[in-house]
């Protein structure tokens, strides 16, 4: 597989300090039940990288120091770390908000049969990837038969109050090296066409750029679309998104607990810049990081770009 990496890592990206700390996005592994061609954490079926017990109980000393108020888990599946429901009750039993980013077919892999209903009995939102209300364009990303257990899993929760009182938020991925198209009017087409052709419902809709790393990236360097797509990110930069980017607030941890300023930085191994590595249990005798410059690069254009883009979807109101 093509590496963007060395592509990335010089940038005349603006400076970008820290804010206060208030979201801890966790990575409990790459096992995914999936191979997404849009993924950029290059998860996988045969990953084996999975966050430890003790690890996990490094996050969980961390929330107990009280400012964290969300844990946002990511993967891979996150629900297959054998050690996701132990954090997930003990988080929620601190009284922080927990997010699960979940692929919605992980609901039917074995193993997994009651997670829905675990997951509503613990208030835990759900963040869903559904990258297309069409199923040609997500089986394109995601294989074949995924839209249709996509579909049933959405059914299953909706059926436990989820885009009700619980809430579910789906996420949109463009197909290609493209931008998204407004976030508002997209997720009026995913209401219209979800409700009319499946009676189904949720909360929001997020839109997120693809970024040129990993999985992605080497696609566009294969179809000899990298240049072009850096061009296009370029030409849309928006100066007044660089205020309310998700890495001010937030702190990507890996599977090994080490730290980054976000999930992207993490899968370039490109680690705070304070040191060379920085640990959970770093952070744990200094949990102050406001005021630190973040570590960008041209991938950083992904998330300025248009209307914006975070893993809370576009930064644009």
């Amino acid at each position: 597989m093509r590496d963007t990496r060395p592509l990335l890592l010089h940038s005349d990206f603006p400076p970008v300090r820290r804010a206060a700390l208030h979201t801890l996005q966790v990575n409990l592994g790459y096992l995914c039940n999936l191979s997404c061609v849009h993924c950029h954490v290059n998860a996988g079926p045969q990953r084996t990288e999975l966050m430890s017990r003790e690890t996990v109980d490094q996050v969980l000393a961390l929330l107990q120091q009280g400012f964290i108020q969300t844990l946002d888990l990511t993967g891979g599946a996150p629900e297959l770390n054998p050690h996701f429901r132990y954090l997930v009750r003990e988080a929620r039993g601190l009284g922080v908000r927990v997010m699960d980013r979940c692929n919605l077919t992980v609901l039917f892999e074995p193993g997994q049969e009651d997670l829905a209903e675990f997951l509503a009995a613990e208030q835990v939102e759900i963040i869903a990837s559904l990258p297309c209300y069409l199923e040609e364009n997500v089986e394109q990303q995601r294989g074949k038969g995924v839209y249709a257990d996509s579909i049933r899993a959405i059914r299953k929760l909706n059926s436990l109050g989820y885009g009700d009182i619980l809430a579910l938020n789906l996420v949109y991925n463009p197909v290609g090296p493209v931008l998204p198209p407004p976030q508002g009017a997209l997720e009026s087409d995913y209401r219209r066409e979800l409700s009319g052709r499946f009676d189904i419902q949720f909360s929001e809709l997020f839109t997120i750029t693809n970024m040129p790393i990993s999985r992605f990236g080497s696609v566009l360097l294969s179809q000899d679309q990298y240049v072009p797509y850096m061009q296009l990110l370029r030409d849309n930069f928006t100066a007044d998104n660089l205020e309310t980017l998700m890495c001010r607030n937030l702190l990507s941890v890996d599977w090994q607990g080490y730290l980054y300023d976000c999930d992207f930085n993490q899968m370039l191994d490109l680690p705070l810049l304070a040191s060379d590595r920085q640990h959970l249990t770093d952070l744990l005798a200094d949990p102050d990081l406001s005021g630190q410059l973040i570590a960008t690069g041209e991938h950083c254009y992904g998330c300025t770009a248009g209307q914006g883009s975070s893993c809370g979807g576009a930064l644009e109101g």
